[in-house]
């Protein structure tokens, strides 16, 4: 499995016992745990636990798959706020040379190496080619 350390869900699953995973190191709670804590507790509640357990880890699993950056709205990826700028066509305010200032600004973060190939891409296609966000999906098909 790919990541497989690296992925709560996969340490969870293939263990015998239930996985916690802090900033400092990992903990499992093994049967054997879980009994002496529990004097009344059984196997098969510990079975629970465990299924239960998976369970959550898988589901949080899919969420971070379902709403990873490749599904994600450009409108929604953190890093594009540094890509904010007017409108195209949007009369500037100010002096003439104000143009020639957000040209120079565009270019300068077009090409900082801050913006992804695909951030870059987007960036050309909305601020130079004058595509909206929705314009920008649909040329790339994403929905």
């Amino acid at each position: 499995m790919k990541n497989y350390k690296e992925s709560d869900y996969a340490l969870n699953k293939y263990s015998q016992g239930i996985i916690y995973k802090f900033a400092d190191g990992i903990v499992e709670v093994t049967l054997e745990d879980y009994l002496r804590d529990n004097p009344n507790g059984t196997e098969a509640d510990f079975a629970k636990l465990k299924a239960w357990s998976d369970g959550i880890y898988h589901e949080q699993a899919v969420q971070e798959q379902r709403t990873c950056r490749r599904n994600v709205s450009i409108d929604q990826v953190p890093e594009m706020e540094l890509a904010v700028v007017p409108e195209f066509g949007q009369n500037l305010m100010g002096e003439p040379d104000e143009g020639k200032k957000a040209l120079t600004a565009a270019g300068r973060l077009l090409h900082s190496g801050m913006l992804t190939e695909v951030q870059q891409r987007r960036f050309v296609l909305h601020y130079f080619k004058g595509l909206s966000t929705r314009q920008i999906a649909m040329l790339e098909g994403v929905r």
